[in-house]
This record gives structure tokens, sequence and C-alpha cells, in this order.
């Protein structure tokens, strides 16, 4: 399995602990009944550790689907390398420091490791066209 492949298998289980994470969170807050239950009240918005872990599990799908097109376009392109191999990893260490940066609030930190993960996936694409 080349890295690039690896690392999306990872980044794919990081979004799956960090579902197990915000699941827990959200029920400690809102209660097993509202959790378990149909959600025609949409009208519960999680607050502290939970709505965190919310909005950073959301923040992981919007980066893993142009990491995941990243993958392809290399892997189909057959345009896999170092450099992408090395943003690949890049773009994984990103998303694993922005969980607790987003939880602990820090500014402008999180920005910035949001950038490097981005920045990474943005050079597989096109390292990949050229």
């Amino acid at each position: 399995m080349s890295p690039e492949i690896t690392v999306l298998a990872l980044a794919g289980l990081l979004q799956t602990a960090q579902f197990a994470a915000f699941s827990v969170m959200a029920q400690r807050q809102i209660g097993p009944k509202a959790a378990m239950g149909p959600r025609d009240n949409v009208s519960v918005q999680l607050t502290g550790t939970a709505g965190r872990l919310q909005r950073a599990f959301a923040n992981h799908f919007e980066g893993l689907i142009m990491f995941t097109l990243a993958v392809v376009v290399v892997t189909l392109g057959e345009a896999a390398s170092t450099l992408t191999a090395a943003c690949a990893w890049i773009y994984l260490g990103a998303r694993l420091l922005y969980v607790p940066a987003y939880l602990l609030g820090w500014v402008p930190g999180r920005s910035i490791i949001w950038a490097v993960g981005f920045a990474a996936t943005v050079v597989m694409i096109l390292a990949a066209l050229f």
C-alpha cells in the first residue's frame, strides 16, 4: 500500500475516533433519550467540549473530502513521490493536532494548523498535475 493510501486509511480511523469522542460527549450533555431519539427537534445546540468536538469532527469531514481527492489524483495519476508521501503525513499530523487545538481554543494556532493541513493537500494535487 502506498504511503498516501496508508495515511488515508489512518485519517479514516481518526475520523472514527473523533466521531466516538463527539458522540460520548454529546450524549453526556443532552442525555441518551435525546441522543437516540429521532431528532425531530433540531434546536439542540451542543456547547463546551461536546460542541467543540462536533465542530472539529465536521471540519475534518470537509478536509477529508479534499484529502481523499488528492490521494485519488496522486494514486490514479501514478504521481506518487516522496513529496506527495510527505504531504500526506503532514496532513495527518495537522489533523491530529487540530483536535486538541480546537478543544483548547488555541488562537491563532488552530487556524495555522488547519492551514498547514490544507496546504499539504493542495501541494499533493499540484504535484500530481506537474
